[in-house]
């Protein structure tokens, strides 16, 4: 049985996932990624509510896809040839920036915004507020200044 738009929170049997979500075992239980981790003896923070599009190892893998989707042959001997390319076709900055611009996102979210509002509150902070390369920018200078 499967919900056609959303589960009544208040019905015991909406839906399998209505159902095992309800189940204090299902409930109690860690992921194996968490259970890893903290075996290691490590600690393991884990966000209660964690979406994929907050992960910017997403942007990694999307962009390893492009490659070999650009660079195909529709062979499995080209795709183990390229796949070792296309990972060493993202330099390390590139995947810090993604990073922090998830970083961005989960600060957003952290202080309630709604998806518009948060979408707003990165663009506004990613956006480049010096026009040349070749000067400084004011609000850097009056930082010197005092």
């Amino acid at each position: 049985m499967q919900c056609k738009d959303s589960c009544d929170l208040h019905k015991t049997a909406c839906c399998v996932k209505q159902i095992l979500d309800l189940q204090p075992n299902f409930k109690a239980q860690h992921s194996l990624f968490q259970e890893v981790i903290e075996a290691a003896g490590h600690l393991c923070i884990v966000l209660p509510k964690f979406h994929c599009e907050l992960n910017f190892i997403e942007f990694f893998w999307g962009t390893i896809k492009k490659y070999l989707h650009d660079n195909c042959d529709y062979t499995f001997t080209t795709l183990k040839e390229n796949l070792p390319k296309a990972m060493a076709s993202i330099q390390l900055s590139t995947i810090q920036k993604w990073e922090h611009h998830m970083i961005c996102w989960m600060e957003a979210y952290r202080s309630g915004l709604g998806a518009k509002d948060a979408q707003m509150k990165v663009k506004e902070f990613s956006l480049k507020h010096h026009t040349s390369y070749r000067r400084i920018p004011e609000a850097l200078v009056h930082q010197f200044d005092s």
